[in-house]
């Protein structure tokens, strides 16, 4: 499916046929909403599952202009709008981690319940210039100069080994990225800092960390759990795509986390 949200061609999809309550997964930066295939067929007797390639990644159009977290944030709502979604279970995972604390501060009645996965509530000053190196290698080499090194941060040594055909995969749709859609989210991860908004939260919270995570180290997101009243943190044997490499056990985590809140 296809809609224009703010000025951009969007790709998603809305499996709406269960009756349940809405449940959105916002993917990661070099991925798209085929990281969650598995996830939305698990929970879609249950749920209505929306998944979507944020602008720039997958199918979806490469913005014009440069963006913040903010924009990002107001085309998941623009995208809730237009399937008439009053309010849903939002899962994010890296940078769809921060896209959704931004949905919950700026849109808090649009939020039935958040889950981070692998994320931070802000970029540290001293990383920034590493992000602009990033943008600026990928606008001048493509995405397949990161490759290698992106699968080495995202799992473990022995994931890789054991399930490659996953890893390989996940390789692919990195690669099919669009060099500057890629550029501009790296730019707006590179400015996102909520930090000190997060005591305005007030929504059940689940925080899970991989423990193996050099991407976003398992501290910075026990440091976001600290920080957002009453919430729930995870520490999963992974790396940085901890909801892919322990599956089972993240599935079994989000299922009961929502059985509690129903």
């Amino acid at each position: 499916m296809q809609v224009t949200v703010n000025g951009i061609d969007t790709h998603y999809v809305f499996d709406d046929r269960s009756g349940g309550s809405a449940l959105a997964f916002i993917h990661q930066l070099g991925g798209d909403l085929s990281v969650w295939d598995t996830l939305a067929g698990h929970f879609r007797h249950r749920h209505n599952v929306l998944r979507y390639d944020m602008r720039g990644h997958g199918t979806s159009a490469v913005a014009s202009e440069p963006f913040g977290m903010g924009q990002l944030a107001a085309d998941l709502d623009a995208l809730f709008e237009a399937n008439g979604i009053e309010h849903a279970h939002v899962v994010g995972i890296s940078m769809g981690g921060m896209i959704a604390q931004q949905f919950a501060l700026d849109y808090p009645e649009r939020v039935i319940t958040l889950t981070l996965c692998d994320t931070a509530s802000h970029t540290p000053q001293e990383a920034r210039a590493t992000w602009n190196d990033r943008a600026a290698a990928v606008r001048r080499e493509g995405l397949g100069a990161l490759a290698d090194a992106t699968m080495t941060r995202w799992f473990t040594a022995d994931f890789r080994h054991t399930h490659a055909p996953t890893v390989e995969r996940i390789c692919e749709v990195l690669l099919r990225t669009p060099s500057e859609g890629y550029a501009m989210a790296c730019e707006a991860l590179r400015d996102f800092d909520v930090e000190k908004r997060l005591a305005q939260l007030r929504v059940p919270t689940l925080v899970v960390a991989g423990r193996h995570d050099s991407g976003t180290p398992m501290a910075m997101t026990q440091a976001l759990a600290r920080a957002i009243e009453g919430s729930h943190f995870v520490v999963l044997d992974a790396a940085h795509l901890a909801p892919v490499e322990e599956s089972h056990r993240f599935t079994a985590l989000l299922e009961t986390f929502l059985k509690q809140l129903a």
